[in-house]
This record gives C-alpha cells, structure tokens and sequence, in this order.
C-alpha cells in the first residue's frame, strides 16, 4: 500500500515538473541589405509568451518580450509591443488590414515581438509564421524582423 502511495506521488511530481518546464531555443536570420548574419535566442515558460533576443554581427543586441497572438489573448498584455511604435503597428502591416481592437483576438499561429538595444535605445519588431502554433516556438517557424531606421532581418527558427 504504501508503495502505491509513493509510486503516485512521484507521477504527481513528474508530471507537475514536465507541465512547469520552460523552453527555449535559437535562431537565426541576415540583413537583407548587407547580408550579415543575425542570431536568435528564446525562452518561454508557457508557449505563448517569453523572451527574445537578438544580435547582430556587429554586437550590438536586442531583448525584449514576445507573444502569440490567440482568441484569449487580452488587448493590455500586448501593450510592451508598441514601445518606440505606433500601437498596433499599423504602418508595418502584418495580416493585410486590421482594427487594432480585433488585432489581438482574431489570429493564431502568429508571434509578434518587440526587442530593444538598451545601450543605443533602438527598437527592433519582429512577426513570426509558426509551423506548429499548438507547440509555440519550440514547433519552429520563419518571419522577419525591421530595426528603427529600416534595416530588415529575414528569420528562422528550426523546430526543436
């Protein structure tokens, strides 16, 4: 009985660390006017939001927060997003023409992100196509990203 008892707990615990788990991976993309490589790196903590960073060739980095949009996303938790932008990026379209109210509940599979250089004050948007939206960055997915002043950054992430 008491075997029983510990074999539950110790599925309990196992399945509560696998639930908790953060992920994380990389990246990677080039200017498109110079064609120097840029890497990427990522964590999250539940598949919808997180972290990212990017550098340059040159060295100089970007970080800030990403999301996925979804049905449940709320309008105030992408307000990190217009920093150094015009809200809702509307001179940056990303799904053809968009309201910014239905912006944030219409659309899935879709990562939006908004990096910045802390030492320059330059900002860096960034939209991302995942291949598998149910398993957030981890599943992979492609985009680009624009730099103040209008450098662009074709990006990759491969699937983990």
């Amino acid at each position: 009985m008491m075997r029983h008892i510990r074999s539950a707990i110790l599925i309990g615990v196992g399945v509560g660390a696998l639930a908790g788990c953060a992920s994380m991976g990389k990246g990677y993309g080039n200017l498109v006017a110079s064609d120097k490589p840029v890497s990427f790196e990522w964590t999250s903590k539940d598949r919808l939001a997180g972290t990212m960073r990017a550098t340059l060739a040159g060295g100089e980095t970007f970080s800030g927060p990403f999301f996925e949009i979804t049905r449940e996303m709320r309008g105030e938790t992408l307000a990190p997003l217009w920093f150094g932008w015009r809200a809702g990026w509307y001179d940056w379209p990303f799904w053809g023409t968009y309201a910014e109210p239905s912006f944030q509940t219409l659309y899935s599979g879709k990562v939006v992100a908004n990096l910045d250089d802390a030492s320059s004050g330059r900002h860096m948007r960034c939209r991302f196509h995942l291949m598998r939206p149910a398993s957030g960055m981890s599943g992979g997915g492609a985009g680009e990203c624009q730099i103040q002043g209008g450098d662009t950054i074709n990006a990759r992430f491969p699937a983990a």
